[in-house]
């Protein structure tokens, strides 16, 4: 079995990589199969693609998995926080190369950094001449529009201060982070359609931009490059279909939406004379937050009006509350069925179960991807089982873990079934799944966890982290807490090699 050894001897300086030992992106293959969208024509989000086919721009472009210390370029950036003592992977690494004059610079000279600007130093040790530092917004639903325009406001002011530099060749790190709990999906987007415009605007400032990014990034860029930076027409038409509606305006900016209700007639209007503004749209995909408001007390009438089969004309809230109770109450009748039916010939088939706890005593639910014969299961019982295993656990927080290990086109569910599933599981599953992580993603996984997290669940999406191998996870868990097949293990050791801790190994 070929073992790969990827971490350097002690005391051995990590080795120099230079442009020209990358592979551009006008070069690199296709690395999976593009769908004829054409069929589709209805469901495409634009009549033309946004972002055309620019060899020249793609010749620009280097997408690397790789440690961006060691890069000669002529300036790399690090996403850090305000003080500029992150401590993150990517930063660690540049300041290590870097030496203790880094430090010293940065606490004589620049001292602070504020969210979504940048400070420029020198490289010293490492092979790029400059270090630009900026600090990725902290990412609240709540705040979406805010955390956006931030991380906009990182990437431009990167590129407008390489062009400032006379910088021909930069490397960029993910600047949102999941530390701060940006959703990565996201922030690649915003990265990917700001770099693009400004190089269309701007070409001749930059000579090669790099995309210097650890594994759970560069899977997601692979998936979202070729829409914002295709290399066929073949990935340009695909992009029609796959790029959000909303591409942001002419320097890739966000475009606020009018997502908001204004409130002003109102029985406390004269309470907020601030005349605030009540975003609903998070409330009316999940749930309603009833608490003490004075519609709460109409839920008694709307249950007298339901059975009656009266209901009040004109009266979006109360469409809302009926909508609610006759969601509760299908799924207490799947919660009754799926305590008094016979599951074993779900549950005998091992591919969902409960193994132990993280790190922070949080239950871990596995699902083998492998092991789920969609094409032949009852699927019925199938989602009665998942309730039957989830109920007693979901009260609190929780977290799943998915193996994509060696799956097939037998074991992939349908999006329709998903969105079943989706919308018959209540509120507290959504809010108390903490983690999801999908384990040996492949470009289909990360299709389908982008659409369905996109379109289906944005609720989860920030919560959803893709991982290369089974030893990301003992960050997250202790290895004897969890329990997964050999054949994982097996594929993960020939694919990865012997990097990760076995169980009963001390961590």
């Amino acid at each position: 079995m070929k073992i790969k050894i990827n971490e350097e001897p002690l005391g051995v300086a990590p080795e120099i990589v230079t442009p020209e030992e990358l592979t551009r992106w006008s070069d690199m293959p296709p690395t999976h199969h593009i769908t004829d969208y054409t069929s589709l024509d209805n469901a495409k989000k634009h009549e033309v693609s946004p972002f055309p086919c620019n060899s020249e721009l793609n010749q620009k472009i280097i997408l690397w998995n790789g440690d961006i210390s060691q890069l000669q370029v002529d300036a790399i950036v690090n996403s850090t926080n305000e003080s500029l003592s992150d401590d993150n992977p990517v930063s660690n690494r540049i300041f290590q190369r870097a030496g203790s004059e880094l430090k010293e610079e940065i606490n004589s000279d620049i001292k602070e950094c504020k969210t979504g600007e940048v400070k420029v130093t020198q490289g010293h040790s490492l092979p790029s001449r400059y270090v630009i530092h900026t600090v990725g917004p902290k990412y609240n639903v709540k705040y979406q529009t805010a955390a956006e325009n931030t991380l906009f406001s990182c990437y431009r002011n990167v590129l407008q201060k390489s062009q400032e530099l006379g910088i021909h060749s930069l490397a960029l790190c993910a600047i949102n982070s999941v530390k701060r709990n940006y959703p990565p999906n996201e922030g690649a987007h915003i990265a990917l359609r700001t770099i693009r415009r400004f190089l269309e605007k701007h070409g001749s400032a930059l000579d090669l931009v790099i995309f210097a990014l650890e594994a759970s990034d560069y899977g997601i860029y692979e998936v979202l490059l070729p829409m914002y930076f295709p290399r066929s027409k073949l990935e340009e038409e695909a992009a029609r279909w796959q790029l959000p509606a909303d591409v942001g305006g002419p320097y890739g900016e966000p475009i606020i939406p009018d997502r908001q209700i204004r409130i002003i007639d109102n029985p406390q209007h004269a309470l907020h004379p601030d005349d605030e503004s009540v975003d609903l749209s998070s409330q009316l995909d999940t749930t309603v937050s009833m608490g003490d408001h004075v519609f709460s007390q109409m839920q008694g009438d709307l249950d007298q009006q339901r059975l009656l089969g009266e209901r009040p004309l004109n009266d979006p809230l109360s469409d809302i509350l009926v909508k609610e109770i006759q969601h509760q109450e299908r799924y207490e009748r799947l919660l009754r069925r799926a305590k008094t039916e016979d599951l074993t010939e779900v549950s005998g088939i091992g591919c969902l179960y409960q193994s132990g706890v993280d790190r922070l005593g949080r239950p871990v639910i596995v699902f083998i991807g492998k092991w789920f014969p969609f094409t032949k299961i009852n699927l019925d019982k199938a989602l009665l089982y998942l309730i039957s295993l989830l109920d007693p656990i979901v009260n609190g927080d929780y977290v799943i873990v998915y193996f994509h290990t060696l799956t097939s086109g037998n074991n992939y569910p349908s999006f329709s079934w998903l969105r079943e599933v989706y919308s018959v599981l209540p509120y507290k599953y959504k809010k108390n799944l903490k983690a999801f992580y999908v384990v040996h993603p492949t470009f289909w996984s990360k299709m389908m966890c982008w659409w369905f997290t996109t379109f289906m669940a944005p609720a989860i999406k920030q919560k959803l982290h893709s991982l290369p191998g089974v030893e990301y996870l003992y960050a997250v868990m202790s290895p004897d807490q969890l329990e997964i097949p050999a054949f994982i293990t097996e594929y993960d050791m020939s694919t990865n090699g012997l990097r990760y801790f076995q169980p009963g190994m001390q961590t």
